[in-house]
């Protein structure tokens, strides 16, 4: 027990330094490693495979509503980004360019891709003719560069991995109706495959996409209190397809332009599964996007038929789809408890003499800490299946009773302080007006984070200002 207890000193306190807990976290299961430029990560296998599985699972959703994956260049020319104004003064101060190629200045500076909407613009002006070529609907999986200030792995870097679904159409009501629909598509993923739950909602104009007539959001509630918002879906009218001369023959023979949607996530979500479930011990993994769901220790392995029967359980599982490791290093059990604990992996088998004789397996959830209980061998994998649904179910309903339980409804500043420093989201309802926004953020560090289309009212009056309210929406401090 003393080895065990010094392997978790190598984690900090959960409850007492939640920020360097994550930090030590993602480094110590070896998710990621810092890479060589500032603000930059390298993703290990370990953290890689969870993308993977993210990527995997949402990209059926994504072609399971009819749109296509494509691959635009990472190279946009800058004056493709000044042509819609409001997106090149958002953008501006996160923006790379490429000046010179050798010692040579390019005639005209490059943009290393911070988002793709003005290279796709650029395409669908080619593409587009016809009332016939819409709905365009596309998605690319790729990586962005935004230089922020301050950087946190999978949070925020100046790299990062995501996919940018990109749609045209041929009425206003078909872009809405497509940007609240991928924003479900993301609700239901966060939900039936990372085990959180999300506030979606409208974002604030304040808060919207640079270039957008509304940005809506799915935000989800980490375990310190803080907002993480963990995708965005943006309505972007025709700000984008008139500067870019979209244009399409309709079926009344003249030219109109078509209305524009976007979204997207990216791996901000790894971040979003690290602080929505793990806990003092390390990583809770959902089963759905862990690398491993289920790991097997062979217990007293230098006895003979306990190798043997725990390869025979490893190609059982893995016939059945379950992803499955077996640790036969000569690490002691004790050790590999704590190691594949930390890492998060949601099933741990362990097999031994007593059990082989018994025609069972010990198994233990990462879910429940410490509770142990065992399966027969015959009929294991069915057993495993059942178990990490059940595992999945209960990770959702435990971060949706944490998340519920800290939602304050409040009715003005005072209360507002209260909850925020209380970590904790507040409800309330808002004026619209943007000066009381700004004065939450001023003086309490804390942002809008969408307004929920329910919109039946808390109150009357505005939480900052005291006048007759227009909107219900969240409040929260936010990564």
């Amino acid at each position: 027990m003393a080895k065990a207890n010094e392997f978790v000193k190598d984690i900090a306190d959960i409850r007492e330094n939640f920020p360097q807990w994550y930090t030590d976290v993602v480094i110590k299961t070896q998710l990621v490693d810092y890479g060589p430029v500032k603000g930059t990560m390298v993703m290990r296998p370990y953290g890689y495979a969870v993308w993977e599985n993210i990527q995997r699972e949402l990209d059926a959703r994504i072609k399971a509503t009819g749109h296509e994956n494509v691959y635009l260049p990472l190279l946009i020319p800058y004056s493709f980004l000044v042509k819609e104004a409001d997106h090149v003064e958002g953008f501006a101060p996160e923006v790379a360019l490429v000046t010179h190629i050798g010692d040579n200045e390019l005639p005209e500076k490059l943009v290393v891709r911070p988002t793709s909407e003005t290279i796709f613009c650029e395409m669908f002006s080619k593409w587009v003719q016809s009332y016939r070529d819409l709905p365009l609907l596309v998605n690319q999986w790729a990586n962005v560069i935004r230089w922020e200030k301050t950087t946190r792995p999978f949070l925020r870097t100046s790299e990062f991995l995501w996919q940018e679904g990109h749609t045209l159409h041929a009425t206003q009501q078909e872009a809405e109706e497509e940007t609240i629909k991928m924003l479900r598509v993301y609700e239901e993923f966060a939900k039936n495959v990372l085990a959180i739950p999300m506030l979606t909602g409208k974002k604030s104009e304040k808060e919207k996409f640079a270039g957008a007539d509304a940005t809506y959001s799915i935000e989800a509630m980490m375990l310190d209190g803080k907002s993480l918002q963990a995708g965005t879906s943006h309505y972007l009218g025709q700000n984008f397809a008139k500067p870019f001369d979209i244009r399409f023959l309709d079926k009344d023979g003249t030219h109109k332009h078509p209305y524009q949607v976007s979204w997207g996530v990216s791996t901000r979500l790894i971040g979003a599964v690290i602080m929505a479930h793990g806990d003092e011990r390390g990583l809770k993994m959902p089963p759905y996007v862990a690398p491993v769901q289920a790991v097997i220790i062979p217990v007293a392995m230098h006895k003979a038929g306990v190798l043997e029967k725990a390869e025979e359980i490893k190609a059982t599982l893995a016939k059945a789809g379950i992803r499955v490791k077996l640790d036969a290093t000569d690490n002691s059990p004790g050790w590999k408890f704590n190691e594949y604990e930390m890492k998060g992996v949601p099933l741990r088998i362990e097999i031994g003499p007593r059990d082989i004789e018994n025609g069972v397996a010990t198994l233990s959830r990462r879910d429940k800490a410490g509770e142990k209980f065992t399966a027969p061998l015959e009929g294991l994998a069915q057993s495993v299946q059942t178990l990490l649904q059940e595992i999945h179910e209960n990770m959702y309903a435990t971060a949706l009773a944490f998340r519920d339980s800290h939602v304050k409804t409040v009715r003005n500043m005072d209360e507002l302080k209260e909850a925020v420093d209380g970590q904790n989201f507040a409800l309330s309802m808002w004026c619209g007006d943007r000066a009381c926004e700004d004065k939450i953020k001023e003086t309490l560090q804390t942002t809008s984070r969408n307004m929920p289309f329910d919109q039946s009212p808390v109150g009357d009056t505005c939480v900052c200002c005291g006048k007759k309210a227009k909107h219900k929406i969240y409040w929260g401090r936010a990564y």
